[in-house]
């Protein structure tokens, strides 16, 4: 759901930009998608949408569907070194010394360096 509703993005833009009524042709597409039309897409000359296979569009697929995988991986650790942060079990094993840092480090200047 929500790796099709980021695509969407794409066709609704390109509705935008050609001032088209994006929510009609949105509708259009997401019927043809729904009835396995993998190749149909917006058609900017006849403000509809078309084949693209048929029209002869076609796009260099390696490069968009590496950057697919590599968008998704890095949204996946992001989401679980959020999780980690999250997580109140994690910090269990550190104490807290006086000063509030873990670790004992005592009120610092910052940088790494404690205060004399």
């Amino acid at each position: 759901g929500a790796m099709a509703k980021a695509f969407e993005i794409i066709a609704r833009q390109l509705c935008d930009n050609a001032g088209f009524d994006a929510t009609n042709i949105l509708n259009k597409l997401r019927q043809k998608h729904a009835q396995d039309g993998i190749w149909w897409g917006v058609d900017i000359n006849n403000e509809n949408i078309a084949d693209n296979f048929e029209a002869c569009v076609w796009e260099p697929t390696i490069v968009k569907s590496n950057a697919i995988i590599a968008a998704s991986e890095a949204t996946c650790l992001l989401l679980s070194v959020d999780e980690t942060v999250k997580n109140p079990r994690s910090g269990q094993g550190e104490q807290k010394m006086p000063g509030g840092m873990p670790g004992g480090m005592g009120m610092g200047r910052g940088r790494g360096r404690p205060m004399m």
